[in-house]
């Protein structure tokens, strides 16, 4: 999880490979209304988010169900989101917070090409951010650095915590 340019598609879409997990990456998601609205520099409201959220969780629940460990790639940005993607297999859903400084972000954004998020909306993202808290599974962890080093952190926590 994170905002715009925090890595989170290339850690995540490494480390599914590394673990041999099945990978998804939420932006593939939204809705068509939700990537003209974001290419045009509006940020999405919760009403957008909803049915993008509710896909998400579907998606977790699927591959809970058939018995596939997972990895998305998901800003998750508020508490309430989070709820909701955990809901379908609570006691299995980890989340890890990329971090990173804002000047870090734009510089990456501003080599990001072809993508339909604009470096102008990260301060509406930046604003929207709720950390996680104290109660919700998961590590924050530093995104400015390189992404071998960010992914051993990330096996590291996961060889820490035991599921059921």
């Amino acid at each position: 999880m994170g905002v715009a340019g925090s890595g989170k598609t290339t850690i995540a879409a490494r480390l599914a490979a590394h673990l041999e997990y099945a990978f998804a990456d939420a932006d593939d998601f939204h809705p068509a209304a939700n990537v003209a609205k974001m290419t045009r520099g509006e940020p999405l409201t919760d009403a957008n988010r909803e049915p993008w959220l509710r896909a998400l969780a579907a998606w977790i629940a699927a591959q809970h169900k058939a018995g596939r460990r997972s990895v998305l790639a998901c800003s998750a940005l508020k508490r309430r989101y989070r709820d909701l993607l955990r809901a379908p297999a609570p006691r299995h859903v980890l989340f890890v917070h990329l971090d990173a400084p804002r000047v870090t972000l734009l510089e990456r954004l501003s080599r990001r090409h072809g993508h339909f998020m604009p470096a102008e909306l990260l301060d509406s993202q930046l604003a929207a951010l709720e950390p996680l808290q104290y109660d919700e599974p998961g590590i924050t962890l530093d995104a400015a650095g390189q992404a071998e080093a960010i992914i051993e952190k990330v096996l590291n926590y996961l060889g820490t915590v035991t599921r059921v």
